[in-house]
């Protein structure tokens, strides 16, 4: 199955990569929007796709990656590399403390306390003026030097916005890289055999709590890459990021793409933000619509867009086999 997906993800990869030469500034924002935030419904789809947790407070983590990139990068001067690398280690070492406590928990008290850790980081953020800049948070993040591309010939005509793509685009490819690898690894399929039957697992000896909580923390640390990568790309960083409203659009791509499907919540992130920009472009009732969006969804493709798509191309192998 990986040996004929592959080729596919190539050739999606390869047609963004072009985005940039198309001239569009429109094309290029949308896209860098897209590629971001993708890899933050990802790290969400490790918990809830995958372990089977849901969490409403998954924002707090790519709220502590943003600030911890634009802390280190506007405040302190450091290089961007510094900032994204600082941004998973402090969004990982929450999530570690965080979920300490909430995989204590399960179902709804779990998602609960999810969100009253993010409630409490958003507070923070919101409040702890010397630091974050409290309700007017960090505007003027500062694009890191990418002086560097002007040496390649078809890089050195690019826009600013257009080289930070590029820069985002590789790291969130990394990123996909290593959340195939977490996934297919055997610490992936305990997590699933684990979102089916935690009382099973727990009974043939596996110990369920720690591997949620090593998933939780995994997925923390995603989020705060995609924090960072959405700070500089938002030319500012504002507690809004850590607000709950943030987890429950990233929730939405998730469940839009299909949970479950390792490139489902892309999907989700990719078909959410289109349409977002095309409807109200249209009508100032966005919510309304998107909410019929979601029902219509739910009752007839409850697997997510990504579900959708791969049932109807197993019927149509079925008929072409027949």
């Amino acid at each position: 199955m990986s040996a004929k997906r592959i080729p596919w993800v190539l050739i999606v990869f390869l047609v963004i990569v072009w985005i940039p030469w198309l001239g569009s500034r429109f094309y290029t924002f949308l896209a860098t929007d897209i590629v971001i935030l993708a890899l933050f419904a990802t790290s969400l789809n490790l918990l809830l796709g995958y372990s089977g947790l849901v969490s409403f407070g998954h924002a707090a983590y790519f709220g502590i990656g943003a600030y911890a990139c634009a802390i280190l990068t506007k405040t302190h001067g450091m290089p961007f590399l510094v900032g994204l690398a600082a941004a998973p280690v402090l969004a990982g070492a929450f999530a570690a403390v965080f979920g300490f406590f909430c995989v204590r928990l399960t179902r709804i008290y779990f998602a609960m306390l999810t969100l009253a850790f993010a409630q409490i980081v958003w507070a923070i953020c919101l409040k702890w003026n010397a630091v974050t800049g409290g309700e007017q948070g960090m505007p003027s993040v500062p694009y890191p030097d990418m002086a560097w591309m002007d040496a390649l010939p078809f890089l050195a005509g690019l826009r600013v916005g257009e080289k930070y793509y590029l820069v985002a685009l590789a790291v969130v490819a990394v990123c996909f890289a290593l959340l195939r690898m977490i996934v297919r690894s055997p610490f992936g399929r305990m997590l699933t055999v684990i979102r089916e039957n935690p009382e099973r697992a727990a009974f043939i000896g596996i110990n369920v709590r720690r591997y949620e909580l090593a998933a939780f923390v995994i997925a923390g640390m995603f989020a705060g890459v995609a924090g960072a990568l959405f700070g500089i790309f938002n030319r500012g960083v504002f507690p809004d990021f850590a607000y709950w409203s943030k987890s429950a659009e990233v929730l939405i791509m998730v469940i839009l793409g299909g949970m479950g499907h390792f490139w489902g919540p892309a999907v989700g992130a990719a078909a959410l933000l289109w349409l977002h920009q095309q409807i109200t472009a249209v009508t100032q009732y966005w919510p309304f619509v998107l909410g019929v969006i979601l029902i219509v969804l739910l009752f007839a493709f409850p697997g997510g867009i990504a579900g959708a798509l791969e049932a109807g191309w197993r019927r149509l192998r079925r008929r072409a086999g027949a």
